[in-house]
């Protein structure tokens, strides 16, 4: 209970912009952990491309240092929501972040084999630097990238 009382303060003295921002990354957290298991990781790209085309952006985009802010927001938002989210989950959630507020951002895959292990990783990139992820340094990301992430399109 204590534990849960001062994340709620934490939260409660945060900035409105902030806490809008924690919000709707958990919104969206949720909706992508529902959207990728119930309609598969191309419709529900397709949708949250169908979702930005919707929305107002800002015709200049935020600074470097917002933009840290924004993917630390976010993967707060990640630790306080009732279900655990994976590395595309989160990815897929920056990046509509990151769209939303006029920032130029690729959803990135790559793989590894790591023991005889094939793994596999997903991150953000703005302007071809990592925003979310000191992991995927050691993932090959898959070149060029595919297509349905950068159009829309399959």
């Amino acid at each position: 209970m204590r534990a849960a009382w001062g994340t709620w303060r934490r939260f409660e003295s945060l900035s409105a912009c902030s806490r809008g921002l924690v919000v709707e990354a958990a919104v969206l957290l949720l909706l992508t952990w529902a959207g990728l298991r119930l309609l598969g990781f191309r419709l529900w790209k397709s949708v949250l491309d169908w979702s930005l085309g919707r929305l107002n952006r800002p015709a200049r985009a935020p600074g470097l240092a917002a933009l840290g802010a924004v993917a630390r927001w976010e993967q707060t938002a990640a630790r306080h929501i009732p279900v655990r989210t994976n590395c595309l989950e989160r990815s897929l959630v920056l990046w509509w972040l990151l769209e939303r507020r006029g920032v130029e951002a690729r959803l990135r895959l790559g793989a590894r084999k790591d023991q005889g292990r094939f793994e596999a990783h997903a991150w953000v990139e703005v302007r071809g630097a990592m925003l979310d992820n000191r992991l995927s340094v050691d993932f090959r990301p898959f070149d060029p990238p595919i297509a349905s992430f950068e159009t829309g399109n399959p």
